[in-house]
């Protein structure tokens, strides 16, 4: 019986070291035991669970290089397509040599192997397969990207539709802009509000960096900081979002560099959602436009937005009728150097 009674002990121990973990004490020279609740079974499960994801992800990625390869034909890359083919569409070697990497790596890329494929590598794939921009970025997902980096991104105008609407708008100010505050495209009645942005290159035209960098007299926001410190909060609540993302931490750096109001208001740690917003721009004169802002997610690329700037008043529903007129008559390099406060050199005015 007390055999028994023993082994019963021995056997209820034994299931709770199992079940709650145990460890060793941290204090030298004592031999006890602490029990950490669900330490042992959790981490297993955890590790268990991020392998099957990441095995699964890379047999994703496989299956979509496969049917994407098997889609493109010889004669669509210059390439004759033989007698003897019995391979549907390109070959795995076609797309390598192609892509300008080796055939074992391609190889091993669509049989889900761990390996992690560069930007460069991935985008020199996209354009042997002939991948459109939203097949461009789920390849960017499935190979654990972060974000498609902004160069290609940049590469892609935005859908001629895209653009009607926009145009349509006039003479509300309206753009599209991404997560990072990258203008992508914009109505005359924007370029209008802010012709100092739409003279810069595509590339360069970033909100965030031009109300920072740009002469005090040529940025068009009446409230600056208020304003600013809410952008500076919502790009802070987007970064959490992309922690892995090497573009993003570099725009940062580098706005920090050239701005040091804008490092100090992202060192506050400030977040903030989008909402309706009333704001008050200056024109080209110093005259002031008072709007409602409200920013409009577009469906085909999560987290850019349309933002559309309506009038608060019909005194700023004439003044932007007027701004649009002048922008068309003359464009935006003329309109700044006219302008009564952007036309300014060292504080005097033109």
């Amino acid at each position: 019986m007390t055999a028994r009674v023993c082994v019963v002990s021995l056997m209820a121990a034994m299931i709770l070291i199992l079940t709650w973990g145990y460890q060793a004490s941290s204090h030298p020279g004592t031999d006890g035991i602490r029990l950490r609740c669900g330490s042992v079974l959790h981490t297993g499960a955890v590790k268990s669970e991020n392998h099957v994801g990441e095995a699964r992800r890379r047999l994703e990625l496989g299956a979509f290089l496969r049917v994407r390869r098997e889609r493109i034909t010889p004669e669509d890359v210059g390439i004759s397509p033989g007698i003897r083919r019995r391979t549907p569409g390109l070959r795995r070697e076609e797309v390598a040599q192609l892509s300008g990497i080796g055939v074992a790596w391609y190889t091993w890329l669509e049989q889900g192997r761990r390996i992690n494929p560069s930007v460069q590598v991935l985008d020199a794939i996209a354009r042997t397969l002939k991948l459109d921009r939203t097949e461009r970025d789920h390849l960017y997902r499935l190979a654990d990207v972060p974000s498609v980096p902004p160069a290609a991104s940049a590469g892609h105008p935005q859908p001629p539709e895209i653009q009607t609407i926009l145009d349509a708008l006039t003479p509300f100010p309206a753009s599209v802009v991404s997560a990072r505050y990258d203008v992508l495209a914009f109505n005359d009645a924007y370029a209008a509000l802010d012709p100092a942005i739409v003279l810069l290159p595509p590339s360069e035209r970033n909100v965030l960096w031009h109300l920072f960098t740009v002469e005090e007299h040529r940025q068009p926001l009446v409230e600056w900081e208020q304003e600013t410190a809410f952008m500076v909060a919502q790009l802070r609540a987007e970064s959490g979002r992309r922690l892995r993302d090497a573009h993003w931490a570099e725009f940062v750096r580098g706005l920090s560099e050239a701005s040091p109001r804008f490092a100090d208001m992202w060192a506050r740690h400030e977040v903030a959602a989008s909402d309706t917003r009333r704001k008050s721009f200056w024109t080209v004169d110093g005259e002031v436009l008072n709007v409602i802002t409200n920013g409009f997610t577009m469906a085909a690329e999560p987290g850019t937005k349309m933002w559309i700037h309506t009038p608060d008043g019909d005194e700023t529903q004439r003044l932007l009728t007027e701004l649009v007129r002048r922008y068309r008559e003359m464009g935006a390099a003329e309109m700044l150097r006219q302008g009564i406060r952007t036309g300014r050199r060292d504080g005097v005015t033109h």
